[in-house]
């Protein structure tokens, strides 16, 4: 009962230091992070312990999930190159470098050990990358390069830790087996996270009812990490997939009643496990210091400062050659390479993805023998999350502004007036198109023409553009103005003529207009 008692305060206490952050102008992951270390500090507060299946299965389906759905496959193929080798290749490497630092550091551990905590910080994290970056303007290339690298290279970092953890069990490596192991653990993932969106996908266009399509909506994920689970395949990559393809299928998949439910629902379920789980990360550090045995804690802290410079140190590195190529320096994109660079060096701050794999490190080897040195690597694996949380989170905002790499509310404005201006344009068109064929009084077809008219009027005006003549109301013929809208802004996005910000926007417009119909 005071486990309960206690976990059922912390959210609390979450919720309302997240809302407490914008007024102090903290990122919320950051700040929870500090507040759950403190108390966790609290003498006589009961340690929440926290079982990797939880964090793997409880409550990273729906944050990868909503994350996933974000993604543009649109701004993806264009960043498809660089999201790739850092997905893979900067994994690998980064993996490699901390168990180098790892073994340097401490020479007792092992190399299959110091691999395996390698595995466990060699990916950046899409929850806090996010969170961190949910209040930056960033460029839709430059956002979707830092969110998908941070979905994917989970996704890698998490198949190749549990070759790594096999490994270091056993106590020796078969490469033959480690290779297949891990494509099976990839392939699998993304077979059944296929499989997932096709059915959610399916399921959610013959669902009619708004409720069943956010119920159906919220258990996808779900179900593609407990599918995944028991086939003993990469549950990250199931849930990651299934987010890819719905988001993909989003506007042809749902009614636009049950889009908006599913995504207020969201919004409440994302809201609260991932302030929760930055402050349960606070806390599970604290508690892990507390066990650490005094004689491991000045090597420790060398470890922590250690592997936290070279991660920092090798993703710059990574990052800062391609930015110093030829090909680069002549490159037409609007902000210098070393601008983005420093930019996607920065925010890749380590979070709920490395605590899971962390606390996923067996207890014992396949001798029964205690896993080597496991709690000063849980120590220091959580400490590097804090440390990236707190000091990355805390100036990633300042770092991008003062860089200069934000989009400027004067074109995100303009993009917005393109939009509405062709959605109107395409509702104008097909009026005129079916004005003598529909049962509609003539007076509500002119007063849809009107309002169409000078919605077209408005936007053109303020992009000096000239208005269409044209232009008023029947629930029957709304509707299907609508549905055109929703198409032309459909197109607007696949021919990549819009932001997906711009996109979800303006869709949310017109499905809360669908809404309004059905009262």
């Amino acid at each position: 009962m005071h486990t309960i008692e206690a976990a059922l305060g912390l959210v609390v206490v979450a919720i309302g230091v997240a809302a407490a952050a914008g007024r102090l102008r903290t990122p919320a992951p950051s700040l929870l992070v500090l507040v759950g270390l403190g108390i966790g500090f609290i003498p006589g507060f009961t340690a929440l312990h926290v079982s990797p299946d939880l964090v793997t299965l409880g409550v990273l389906p729906p944050l990868l999930f909503s994350a996933a759905q974000q993604i543009s496959l649109i701004d993806l193929r264009q960043v498809w190159r660089p999201v790739a080798s850092l997905a893979v290749g900067l994994v690998v490497v980064t993996a490699v470098v901390v168990a180098s630092v790892a073994h340097a550091i401490d020479p007792r551990i092992s190399g299959a050990v110091a691999f395996t905590f390698g595995t466990v910080l060699a990916s950046t994290d899409p929850v806090a990358v996010t969170a961190l970056a949910r209040e930056l303007r960033l460029p839709a290339r430059i956002g979707t390069l830092v969110q998908a690298e941070s979905l994917f290279n989970d996704a890698t970092s998490l198949v190749l830790f549990e070759v790594a953890v096999a490994a270091a069990v056993r106590g020796h490596v078969d490469a033959g087996d480690a290779v297949v192991r891990f494509v099976v653990l990839g392939a699998g993932g993304t077979a059944i996270g296929i499989v997932t969106g096709l059915l959610a996908g399916f399921g959610l266009r013959r669902a009619s009812d708004p409720t069943a399509q956010a119920a159906l909506a919220l258990a996808t994920p779900y179900v593609a990490a407990v599918a995944a689970n028991a086939a003993d395949v990469s549950p990250v990559t199931a849930v990651i997939v299934a987010g890819l393809m719905l988001g993909r299928r989003r506007v042809r998949s749902r009614q636009p009643a049950g889009r908006l439910l599913a995504a207020s629902v969201y919004d409440v379920v994302v809201f609260v496990l991932e302030n929760a789980i930055f402050a349960v990360i606070g806390l599970e550090l604290a508690s892990f210091l507390r066990d650490l045995p005094l004689s491991d804690r000045g090597t420790t802290i060398a470890l922590l400062a250690a592997v936290t410079a070279a991660l920092l140190i090798a993703r710059a590195a990574a990052l800062a050659v391609p930015a110093l190529l030829p090909a680069a320096r002549t490159s037409d994109d609007a902000h210098a390479p070393w601008r983005v660079a420093a930019i996607v060096t920065w925010a890749g701050a380590r979070g709920v993805i490395p605590l899971a794999a962390a606390l996923s490190i067996p207890t014992t080897t396949h001798s029964g023998a205690p896993f080597p040195h496991r709690s000063m690597l849980l120590v220091v694996a959580t400490g590097v999350v804090v440390v990236t949380l707190v000091v990355q989170g805390t100036t990633l905002g300042p770092l991008v502004r003062r860089l200069g790499v934000m989009t400027a509310p004067a074109d995100e404005a303009a993009e917005r007036l393109r939009a509405q201006y062709a959605l109107a344009i395409a509702a104008l068109d097909h009026l005129e198109a079916v004005a003598d064929s529909v049962e509609a009084p003539d007076a509500a077809v002119q007063q849809l023409r009107t309002e169409l008219q000078q919605q077209a009027e408005a936007s053109g005006q303020r992009l000096d553009q000239p208005g269409r003549a044209s232009t008023g109301q029947s629930a029957v013929l709304r509707g299907g103005v609508l549905d055109v809208q929703a198409e032309e802004l459909a197109r607007l996005r696949t021919a990549g003529e819009i932001s997906a910000a711009t996109f979800r926007e303006l869709q949310r417009q017109l499905d809360l207009e669908h809404a309004r119909l059905s009262e």
